[in-house]
């Protein structure tokens, strides 16, 4: 049985509402919780690609992409979990693992299910909640994965 239902959450995956990218966190993180997504991606058969300000380069421990000066190359790990779906992380923070999705790429039931799946992939990975807040209202989750629930929750009503 699907984590969410695409009825209960249609809302959710309007690109007018959340914005085209919604913003995805795991909060209170460090540069380990880092290297485990750097080893989960290497490891998961998932198509990636590392670069910095564009230009693709080899991807290095966590440790070295997260303690680079400010005026060093911008980094970004552009990853597909399936064809079609292009998740993209911004390690420019220990204390955070941010990234989007193109919510275009995720309609019907079909994306729903492989958001939850990616999600919770990271969730039981990392052991950490994973959460879904609107391009336009970073303060207010919409859904996401649960640890204590072993799933992908709602944490909002619809719109």
């Amino acid at each position: 049985m699907p984590d969410l239902l695409w009825d209960d959450v249609r809302s959710f995956f309007d690109p007018e509402t959340m914005g085209a990218l919604p913003d995805l966190q795991v909060a209170d993180t460090s540069a380990t919780d880092w290297q485990a997504l750097f080893d989960l991606i290497r490891s998961s058969g998932w198509q990636w690609e590392y670069s910095e300000d564009g230009t693709p380069a080899d991807l290095p421990a966590a440790a070295e992409v997260l303690d680079r000066a400010e005026d060093a190359p911008m980094p970004e790990l552009r990853v597909q979990p399936v064809p079609d779906v292009l998740v993209v992380f911004r390690p420019w923070s220990a204390d955070s693992i941010e990234f989007d999705v193109d919510l275009q790429e995720l309609q019907g039931q079909r994306g729903v299910d492989t958001l939850c799946e990616f999600l919770g992939t990271i969730g039981r990975h990392l052991g950490k909640a994973v959460v879904m807040t609107p391009e336009k209202d970073p303060a207010r989750p919409v859904l996401g994965f649960d640890p204590d629930a072993d799933r992908v929750v709602l944490l909002a009503g619809p719109s």
